[in-house]
């Protein structure tokens, strides 16, 4: 049957990805016949409400001799999901609406007459993370219909909604905390510039507002969630926090590349190849947002949403790998010039350096893409903020690790190595296998 790569990928789709937080959602179908149309995934607790409005319904098949209980929507589980699969797959049902693992929203035999609308109320009283299906099992008939649905929980005694999904309902308060700690950052690093500013290079300027961008971005963010948990919208913070996020991105990994090449502090400028980087990974990361927007925009119901979130995913990947190679290059120059220059104990403290910066990049690069990942697919819907939490102290721990070891610094002229240093640093640099990159 049809029904079954589509249920699959359904599957997939709900078992390693997390949706959208559930704010009022409107949604256009367009002659769609796919079997299975996944809308958003929302964490209930016992007074969980979903309110779906349908209009315009249209079929593109008028027969009035249609089974319309093959048609409508339901509420879903993962663990539910699966069980549904095997009835399908063993024969004891060929529509998931007939399953008794899922919750019956509404079908299409309910609508009265010729109506080609409907508006209910569904109250959740089992606390769960569910998503919202719509289902189509009629052979070759598309469906056109506008679709509004809003899922909310009812909060304290005053019954307040609040449209973020359970376990993510206080990230307003988390990325408003870590957006302060980033603003004091970013205070202490102007006084770190001040007090040195003899010292500083352009590179610490740049330091600077990608710290001041990464604030930015979590107020913005705190803001976003802030405005959807009491109203369901926006309000428009969406579309800063994407014009923030897509500065702090382009500004972080440019910041890594630069970092990573020595520039302003150890050469005034960039070779071609670390230019071509910077061509490289600049351009990537507008592509890497363009996909990030159409995936929080359109929601898992979208044709294309799966092959944005695969060149989402590809971009990210590629970016993260790209800005490895000017700290390759880095390594391998200090180790070239520690064998001619007769400088062994400065390069040796230069390589040092570089190598803790390119285990602490890939660190941080597989802590935020693999780690928070993995989080989030083990962790109870109730303890999604956790994942979040995680991410941003790691971002946090990257970004002073960062500023602690590239941070302004007096070079004393007289200051002078001794014989004995110059030659045991020799001796090690000697000693010491290929750095393994």
């Amino acid at each position: 049957m049809a029904i079954y790569p589509c249920c699959f990928s359904f599957l997939l789709v709900s078992l390693f990805v997390s949706f959208c937080y559930a704010e009022i959602r409107l949604t256009e179908i367009r002659h769609d016949d796919r079997p299975i149309i996944p809308f958003d995934e929302f964490g209930f607790t016992h007074t969980g409400r979903l309110e779906l409005n349908v209009s315009n319904i249209a079929l593109s098949n008028q027969n009035p001799d249609l089974d319309m209980s093959k048609v409508g929507f339901f509420l879903c589980t993962r663990d539910a999901w699966m069980q549904v699969l095997l009835q399908i797959e063993d024969g004891y049902i060929n529509c998931a609406l007939n399953s008794d693992f899922v919750k019956l929203v509404f079908e299409f035999k309910q609508l009265k007459g010729k109506s080609n609308s409907f508006n209910t109320v569904y109250q959740e009283n089992t606390a769960d993370q569910y998503t919202l299906v719509f289902a189509n099992c009629l052979s070759h008939v598309k469906v056109s219909m506008n679709v509004r649905s809003a899922m909310y929980n009812l909060d304290g005694k005053e019954k307040h909604r609040d449209y973020l999904s359970a376990g993510k309902t206080i990230l307003p308060r988390v990325y408003f905390i870590f957006a302060l700690v980033y603003f004091t950052l970013a205070g202490i690093w102007i006084y770190v510039l001040y007090l040195k500013r003899l010292t500083v290079f352009r590179i610490h300027l740049f330091m600077l507002a990608v710290i001041i961008l990464k604030a930015v971005n979590l107020l913005c963010e705190a803001e976003d969630k802030s405005y959807i948990k009491r109203t369901g919208s926006a309000h428009g913070w969406d579309v800063l926090f994407y014009i923030f996020s897509f500065l702090k991105g382009v500004m972080l990994f440019t910041l890594i590349v630069l970092i990573g090449t020595g520039w302003s502090f150890l050469k005034p400028y960039l070779q071609d190849k670390e230019k071509n980087v910077l061509m490289v990974v600049i351009p990537l990361q507008v592509v890497a947002n363009v996909a990030q927007i159409v995936i929080d925009e359109t929601g898992p119901f979208g044709h294309d949403w799966m092959v944005w979130k695969q060149v989402f995913l590809l971009v990210d990947v590629v970016c993260c790998c790209a800005v490895l190679f000017p700290i390759v290059w880095s390594i391998k120059n200090l180790r070239e010039a520690a064998k001619t220059d007769g400088k062994a104990a400065v390069n040796l403290m230069k390589l040092t350096l570089f190598r803790q910066y390119y285990i602490v990049v890939i660190c941080y690069i597989y802590f935020t893409r693999v780690v928070v990942y993995a989080l989030v697919t083990i962790t109870s819907y109730k303890y999604l903020w956790t994942s979040v939490v995680a991410g941003e102290m790691a971002t946090l721990a990257f970004y002073v690790f960062t500023g602690y070891k590239f941070k302004p610094e007096p070079h004393n002229p007289y200051f002078v190595i001794d014989d004995e240093e110059e030659e045991a640093a020799a001796e090690q640099l000697k000693l010491e296998d290929e750095f393994e990159l």
